[in-house]
């Protein structure tokens, strides 16, 4: 999706409101306790820590290196990958070939920002919805609910609720979002066949499906492990004309990037891990 490049710059005021550091104070003779003193910190101390190197805005869908944990906005990574395969901050060596396939998206950092930037969350979903309004497209379901998750998620007063009580909450809003969603019946859609290429594996009794393009890889493992009652999702590759493929490609990434074939439909193959087939 074509992200705007239009970005919150960082900013200078508190983090949040009453949020403090405690500092050792002298110690007190006798049986006095030690004096400690409270600082406010300003937003502007941890920028460094919370903004894209390559845009220099606060980090939007915050995606991390595994080779080097740097953290950059996903749009920018991606669009840099795509002429060089270093890192942006440390020049280290990503991949020599797929570089995309070793970033992946980093959900706790993304928390952290929408939760010391007040309103960056509230503004980038409305941006996003201009976005597809301006072209005359329907929002998408995830950015419809994904204020109101994150808020949930983010929610200071949910720590002192009982396990119960998140998951019987968890599942109202669950509810919430399949009465008020589509299931993505609305996005772009494309047709796959899952064929399975080891011996160790059964295939599926039905092999061609059908699903949203927004769809990731990690889906498809998810699918075809609840599908073979397979103990972990983590177990599988699935492959592309041979090729491992990352667990957070969407379909309409591989489609456009590896299937030679558009206007057939998209033939991937699964498999167990290269390290359980050599045991």
């Amino acid at each position: 999706m074509q992200r705007q490049q239009e970005r919150r710059r960082p900013r200078g005021d508190s983090a949040e409101p009453g949020t403090s550091v405690r500092e050792p104070g002298a110690v007190c003779a006798g049986l006095q306790k030690p004096k400690m003193l409270t600082r406010k910190i300003k937003l502007w101390d941890i920028n460094a820590h919370i903004t894209c190197r390559l845009c220099s805005g606060y980090l939007i869908d915050a995606t991390t290196v595994t080779e080097c944990l740097h953290t950059f906005c996903r749009s920018c990574l991606v669009k840099y990958l795509e002429e060089n395969n270093t890192c942006p901050t440390c020049r280290i060596v990503i991949h020599q070939s797929h570089p995309l396939q070793y970033i992946g998206h980093d959900r706790t950092m993304q928390d952290i920002v929408y939760k010391l930037v007040p309103g960056l969350q509230e503004a980038e979903m409305r941006k996003q919805r201009e976005f597809y309004h301006k072209l005359g497209l329907e929002v998408p379901g995830d950015i419809k609910g994904e204020t109101c998750s994150a808020k949930q998620h983010l929610d200071p007063h949910r720590n002192g609720e009982t396990k119960a009580d998140d998951s019987s909450n968890k599942e109202a809003a669950e509810e919430k979002q399949e009465e008020d969603g589509d299931y993505h019946r609305s996005d772009e859609q494309v047709s796959i066949c899952l064929e399975c290429n080891s011996s160790k594996l059964r295939g599926l009794k039905r092999k061609w499906i059908r699903c949203s393009a927004q769809a990731t890889v990690l889906h498809l493992k998810k699918f075809i492990a609840k599908k073979l009652n397979l103990s972990s999702f983590n177990e599988l590759d699935i492959l592309c004309n041979e090729e491992i493929l990352g667990k957070d490609h969407t379909l309409k990434f591989v489609v456009v990037t590896r299937w030679r074939f558009k206007k057939a439909p998209l033939l991937l193959h699964y498999r167990p891990k290269m390290d359980l087939l050599r045991n």
